[in-house]
């Protein structure tokens, strides 16, 4: 079971996270604070303060809005294909 056990924020709404699988980077969340429950979060001092829940081991804000492990895991993945693909065309040029 994927868990998140370490967790920091850098600048915007983007985190350092670290899973129990070993896997850590950067996850910027700003294209997913949409709902009533993560619409808050975009603002900054709120976001800024992110935990790690010890009860459900993810990444959690003081409205209890939470995003599931696997949820930040693919979107860590996802997000670091675009950065290679990026520089990958960047070089072409």
């Amino acid at each position: 079971m994927l868990e998140v056990t370490a967790v920091e924020y850098l600048a915007e709404y983007r985190l350092h996270v670290q899973f129990s699988n070993g896997e850590q980077g950067i996850i910027d969340l700003s294209d997913s604070l949409w709902g009533p429950v993560f619409e808050p979060l975009r603002n900054l001092e709120m976001f800024q303060r992110c935990e790690v829940s010890p009860v459900i081991h993810t990444i959690r804000w003081e409205n209890d809005a939470d995003f599931a492990p696997e949820f930040l895991h693919e979107k860590m993945h996802a997000q670091r294909q675009t950065t290679l693909h990026r520089g990958q065309i960047a070089d072409r040029q």
